[in-house]
């Protein structure tokens, strides 16, 4: 019995560590999510700001056929996918179902696709559903590293012919505990683009006025919209990994304490067990020495 209660100490033991782990990872993901969530809501008015002078832009040029030659439409169809995926565990089918979502979309389309992945385990599953990878990177553990992944990945697009559209899936937040896998047009910037920035209504009566080359102008605040599209799609996708993970410890936490009030119940069962046959061995031997000396007085 006390080898059976001893097994029963360490068994209780044990989950209560798990369970300190546990709560630690759940506070780790919770303040993750906060802080991406944080970062996207932060680009927002910069965002704003953007589109501001872009209607400015558009207004001032002749229209988008004087932006760069290569943010144009190829005239063979090519379409690249950036696809921000997940390199750490506990996220069930994070990468499983934006690889499936990312194929059908991108399968919809004619021409040669080119796919660039954000983590490794991502880069796996497009293989495994039929699609060749060309550059992989790294996924960042933090905000301070979205900004290096993003510019690194504009300046090794820059140096490709752009021809063509380019599309971003990543996971966004959907709920409290749930997350969804969505496709974003980058490119091109076509009429379509340029369209919805041009219907925008400037937020006084002054209309803007651009100083200088307006085409210039134009392409910085591209690459700035650019920029802000792929760290918003990055923090969307960072969160939504850490919401996943959350969702996970929570469920873990639940079974830990599901399984800790069983240990308890066993334990405190056994242990009143073992009281019982306590007290039954004393009662036995009282009676045992009292039934011997009434015995004994009885001969007398």
């Amino acid at each position: 019995m006390s080898e059976s209660m001893e097994i029963l100490r360490r068994k209780i033991s044990s989950a209560e560590d798990l369970g300190s782990v546990v709560r630690t990872m759940k506070a780790l993901a919770a303040a993750s999510i906060v802080q991406y969530e944080r970062a996207v809501h932060s680009l927002a008015d910069y965002y704003h700001a953007i589109e501001l002078g872009l209607y400015a832009c558009v207004r001032a040029t002749a229209g988008i056929q004087r932006v760069k030659e290569s943010w144009r439409l190829a005239v063979q169809p090519t379409i690249r996918a950036i696809i921000f995926g997940s390199d750490q565990g506990l996220v069930g089918k994070f990468n499983d179902q934006l690889a499936v979502f990312a194929a059908a979309e991108l399968r919809k389309s004619p021409g040669q696709k080119t796919v660039l992945a954000i983590g490794e385990r991502i880069r796996g599953r497009m293989q495994d559903v039929g699609f060749s990878v060309g550059c992989t990177y790294a996924v960042p553990n933090s905000v301070i590293g979205i900004t290096p992944l993003v510019s690194q990945i504009l300046v090794d697009q820059e140096s490709e012919d752009q021809r063509g559209e380019t599309y971003v899936f990543h996971n966004r937040p959907a709920g409290t505990q749930s997350y969804e896998p969505i496709k974003h047009r980058l490119l091109p910037l076509d009429t379509t683009w340029q369209a919805a920035f041009g219907q925008m209504q400037w937020p006084t009566k002054l209309l803007p006025e651009v100083l200088g080359p307006a085409e210039l102008t134009l392409a910085a605040l591209i690459h700035e919209y650019l920029f802000v599209s792929l760290f918003k799609a990055c923090a969307e996708s960072l969160a939504s990994e850490n919401t996943c993970r959350l969702a996970a410890m929570q469920r873990a936490q639940r079974n830990i304490d599901d399984l800790l009030e069983q240990l308890h119940m066993v334990f405190n069962q056994t242990r009143q067990t073992s009281i019982d046959e306590e007290l039954f061995d004393v009662i036995s031997g009282f009676e045992a020495l009292a039934g011997g000396e009434v015995g004994v007085r009885s001969e007398r």
